[in-house]
């Protein structure tokens, strides 16, 4: 796929709605692409992480462990970013990610992130408060998910 394929697929990701071209450009330039086979771990929960991905085709499922089992929290398509926190900080993963179906993600690491903020600060404020929005959705997801097992019934 071409720089112009990536910056499509980068730009689909809500999380960078606000970027304009020349920032999108400077993502997907050092951003790198990566296929994983259905079945196969991303990454797995409480691994120390750096970077996030963005979706380009297939579907992952996001898991994490609820009393010593792996439950799905939530499966993410085309144009979804999953990590973003590792992209702001230092930090570990909130769940793990399966490879639901074949697919290929964009790599984007924290050192690359945090350059693209530092040359553009103006975008980042919007990331940083568009982030942390889709955290607090993310963590009550999974508190109904925990409370659903917890008492074995849907809330």
């Amino acid at each position: 796929m071409s720089l112009d394929d990536d910056i499509r697929i980068i730009a689909s990701a809500q999380i960078f709605d606000a970027l304009h071209t020349e920032q999108l450009r400077l993502l997907a330039f050092g951003s790198e692409r990566l296929r994983f086979s259905k079945g196969r771990t991303i990454f797995r929960e409480d691994d120390r992480a750096d970077c996030g991905f963005v979706i380009a085709s297939g579907h992952i499922d996001l898991m994490r462990t609820v009393g010593g089992e792996l439950k799905p929290v939530k499966t993410v398509g085309p144009g979804a970013i999953i990590g973003e926190m590792a992209m702001l900080t230092d930090t570990n993963r909130l769940t793990s990610a399966v490879a639901q179906t074949d697919c290929e993600v964009i790599r984007i690491n924290r050192s690359l992130f945090h350059r693209m903020l530092t040359e553009y600060p103006e975008t980042a404020a919007n990331i940083h408060r568009d982030i942390l929005e889709r955290l607090k959705e993310f963590l009550d997801n999974i508190g109904t998910l925990e409370n659903r097992f917890k008492y074995g019934r849907d809330l």
